[in-house]
Parts: C-alpha cells; sequence; structure tokens
C-alpha cells in the first residue's frame, strides 16, 4: 500500500516536488537554491520562527564565534563568524559523539531534534561540543504533520522543550513558539509540501493555544 501511494504521488507534478523535497536534506536544498540563484521559499510556519532567531543571532559577538550549524547551512554567509562549519543529518548522527569536545560558541539545530533516536543524548553532546558560555539555539516543530524523512519520533512544547535543555545542563534564557490556525489548517494535507508564505493572504498572528514551531536559546554556563 504505501508503495502504490508513494507511486501515485510521483504521478502527480507537485508531489513529486514533494517527495523530492523530503528525500533531499535541507541544507543541500538550500544550496541549490543559492546556486541557481533562486528566490529563497519561506514556508508560512517559519516566518516569525526565523525572524526571531536571526534577532538573536544579530545580538551577538558574531566576530567572535566558532559555529556548528547541525542539518543545513541558514546561518552560513548572513554574519561575520569567525568560523562556520555545517555537519548534515542523517550523515552525522548527533546522539553518538560529539564532533569536538568543547569546540563551540555558537551551535544551531533547526527542526531535526524530533528526528533523532534520542534526543536526550543529542542534547548532551550539544552540551559537551559547547564551550563555556556557549550558546544552543534550538528549534522544533510541535502541531505539523508527520514527515518522517527518515524518522519522525517527538514533539515539544515550550515547558517540554525547557525540561529537556536543563536535563542536559544547559541554562535556558528564553523559549518561544508561534502558530495560528489558519497556518496550521493550511498546512493539513497530504503530502510534505508546506505552505509558502505570501504577506498579502496569511496571517502572522500568533494564538498561544496552538503552537506550530517551538524554539529556545540556552546556555552552557562559565562556570561549568
Amino acid at each position: 500500500m504505501k508503495l502504490r501511494n508513494i507511486a501515485y504521488t510521483l504521478l502527480k507534478p507537485a508531489g513529486a516536488r514533494a517527495v523530492l523535497k523530503g528525500l533531499i536534506p535541507v541544507g543541500t536544498q538550500q544550496r541549490f537554491r543559492r546556486w541557481l540563484g533562486g528566490k529563497e521559499e519561506v514556508q508560512w510556519c517559519r516566518v516569525v520562527m526565523n525572524r526571531e532567531i536571526e534577532r538573536y543571532i544579530g545580538s551577538l559577538d558574531c566576530s567572535n564565534l566558532d559555529v556548528l550549524e547541525i542539518s543545513g547551512i541558514g546561518a552560513q554567509g548572513r554574519y561575520n563568524f569567525r568560523s562556520y562549519r555545517s555537519a548534515e543529518y542523517p550523515a552525522y548522527d548527533l546522539c553518538s559523539d560529539p564532533l569536538e569536545e568543547e569546540g563551540f560558541d555558537l551551535i544551531i539545530a533547526e527542526q531535526v531534534l524530533e528526528h533523532v533516536l534520542r534526543p536526550d543524548r543529542a542534547t548532551a553532546n550539544v552540551y559537551r561540543m559547547l564551550r563555556p558560555g556557549g550558546i544552543f539555539i534550538i528549534s522544533t516543530p510541535f502541531l505539523v504533520k508527520v514527515h518522517g524523512v527518515p524518522l519522525d519520533l517527538y514533539r515539544w512544547t515550550e515547558r517540554g522543550m525547557r525540561e529537556l535543555l536543563e536535563t542536559a545542563g544547559l541554562n535556558v534564557l528564553a523559549t518561544a513558539s508561534w502558530g495560528n490556525r489558519e497556518c496550521l489548517f493550511a498546512d493539513m494535507k497530504a503530502g510534505l509540501e508546506w505552505t509558502t508564505y505570501e504577506p498579502s493572504r496569511h496571517s502572522l498572528h500568533n494564538e498561544a493555544q496552538f503552537p506550530i514551531v517551538v524554539w529556545a536559546f540556552a546556555e552552557k554556563r562559565r562556570s561549568e
């Protein structure tokens, strides 16, 4: 039945694009768009989250930061980081071992923690990779459809995210979330497509009871 559904989806152009998007890592998709000079499409559900995360990164002393971005290259070239490294999921398994003990001042993990088998191990490894005073920026979905590429396992509220990060030893600086029912319903369609934001049509009003995405900023205490 699953093979039949995939075959049927591939027969439709929009469906084929959705499947390919699901199979190609986010970082690779971003590289292709930049290489082709195409316009960056922003998903409606990510607009506020992206804006707030970019604002926070911009408030840091970027020129003194060694940065690791997990599963994506969204921050590459946007800030004057001292150094920048990208580790693609699932080629790099965040649950296994740190890439470098106390090697980074900033680690960004965008929409990846819901896919890993052991998020507790993943956050513990983030802690080990951060230098004292280092910052962890994490974003995850909440009220979104299952998108198992290759797995989709977990969801967190703001409070749940805080508990996860604090259990790993991190000091949570802030949590936030965004969503509204109009955006939620727009993405409640089969397949891996997400609604592209159109300012003239789509509201960014936040309904706190219907969070679609959740994000947090945390740090490794300097005294540890």
